[in-house]
């Protein structure tokens, strides 16, 4: 096995152990995005972070370990953001409900890296227990969220449970194609997509759209 070139790698540092751990999710999560999860081997994720090997196995008992937290951490990143964006939103339910779907496709959201991630990582939650549960948390949690807001819709046709799950469906096709092939929509288009089909399922007043060109 061939060490990672000079160019990868990054002087080994001295720094706390919350900052070395994040380099090392950091890493593996640059590896993986790049080549695969066949990229993320101990010696090149150990080098890419500046740190030594020894350190992996100290942190997180061994690579799979890396991997799960690399992973978990992921799948929290494009959840939490959707969460503060429904609580910044205030009081009004429609609002807050809005505010969550729109930053679940937020262009921030539709990166192509991290749908990269997901891929390479997604056919691995078949054989690994633990990865299949961060997945399964992840996907919970996010949906979980989107039940709660719809439950406190005035009205709604469908059971919040069913709605919730027929939404994050939804999402999930749109944040695939946005993120895989985001030259072939208009800035905005997916979300509102996404916002006006949460309206009619939901039989809510026309959700406000995000600015943007119109086809």
């Amino acid at each position: 096995m061939q060490p990672a070139p000079l160019s990868d790698r990054r002087p080994y540092i001295r720094d706390s152990e919350d900052a070395r751990r994040a380099a090392l999710v950091a890493a593996v999560l640059d590896l993986v995005a790049e080549g695969g999860v066949e990229a993320a081997t101990l010696r090149a994720v150990a080098a890419r972070a500046g740190v030594t090997p020894g350190l992996i196995r100290h942190y997180f008992g061994d690579k799979d370990g890396l991997m799960r937290a690399a992973y978990g951490q992921m799948m929290a990143a494009m959840v939490n953001p959707c969460l503060a964006a429904a609580e910044a939103a205030g009081a009004d339910p429609v609002a807050r409900l809005r505010a969550y779907l729109a930053a679940a496709l937020d262009p921030a959201a539709l990166d192509g890296r991290t749908v990269a991630l997901w891929a390479a990582y997604i056919h691995r939650t078949r054989q690994d227990a633990a990865l299949r549960a961060a997945h399964e948390a992840g996907y919970l949690a996010f949906r979980d969220a989107l039940e709660v807001l719809i439950a406190a819709l005035p009205l709604c046709p469908l059971r919040p449970r069913v709605a919730a799950i027929a939404l994050n469906a939804l999402l999930d096709g749109l944040w695939l194609e946005g993120g895989l092939l985001p030259q072939g929509f208009i800035p905005g288009e997916v979300q509102r997509i996404a916002l006006t089909a949460a309206a009619r399922l939901l039989d809510v007043p026309e959700l406000p759209e995000t600015e943007g060109p119109r086809s």
